[in-house]
């Protein structure tokens, strides 16, 4: 097979923003190219480490006597995404972060947030990419579950930041996530 510089890439977010979420039940887009619902909250500004994907199978091996690796079970294969959100005075952020129903007000008026030990909510998840030449990507998470927060640091050398692991779990058609890549148009 021929190797073709022009199919190497980098993801860069969309303008406007690359994360996108929406309230459980919410139609998934299935293509690269559809607008998004206005159900679909933007996030705004991800840190520079952007999105990414952990995809990869645990498997245990059983051994023969003697030794031998007889076979190999794969004991489980999560599918994650982790990106760090930057836009901490965002309502959306703070809402995916803390629970809808856990924040209130608004930045003018003031915003009030109650740390619970609540379950996080399953929500769909969109993430926008350009790559190279103007083509487009979108991964889209149909049932999404923030599983870890890391530490939210407060500092004067940088931004205040959810760092997020999202956890994608099977739709209906045992599906994690869903990857729609488009080429960009000729003109670009």
């Amino acid at each position: 097979m021929a190797q073709t510089v022009g199919n190497v890439t980098a993801g860069k977010p969309a303008v406007g923003g690359a994360i996108y979420r929406a309230v459980k039940g919410t139609t998934a887009p299935t293509s690269a190219t559809t607008t998004l619902a206005s159900a679909f909250k933007a996030f705004g500004y991800c840190s520079e480490d952007g999105l990414v994907n952990s995809n990869s199978p645990s498997t245990t091996d059983l051994k023969a006597w003697g030794g031998d690796i007889v076979l190999n079970i794969q004991t489980e294969k999560p599918d994650t995404f982790k990106v760090t959100l930057i836009e901490a005075l965002n309502i959306d952020v703070l809402k995916a972060i803390y629970g809808s129903t856990h924040v209130t007000g608004t930045l003018s008026t003031g915003i009030t947030v109650e740390a619970t030990a609540d379950d996080q909510e399953e929500a769909v998840w969109v993430a926008d990419m350009i790559l190279n030449g103007g083509a487009v990507k979108r991964v889209v998470i149909p049932h999404g579950k923030i599983s870890e927060i890391g530490d939210i640091s407060y500092t004067d050398s940088d931004a205040v930041g959810y760092e997020i692991t999202i956890t994608a779990l099977p739709d209906t058609n045992g599906k994690t996530h869903y990857e729609y890549i488009k080429a960009g148009s000729t003109s670009s």
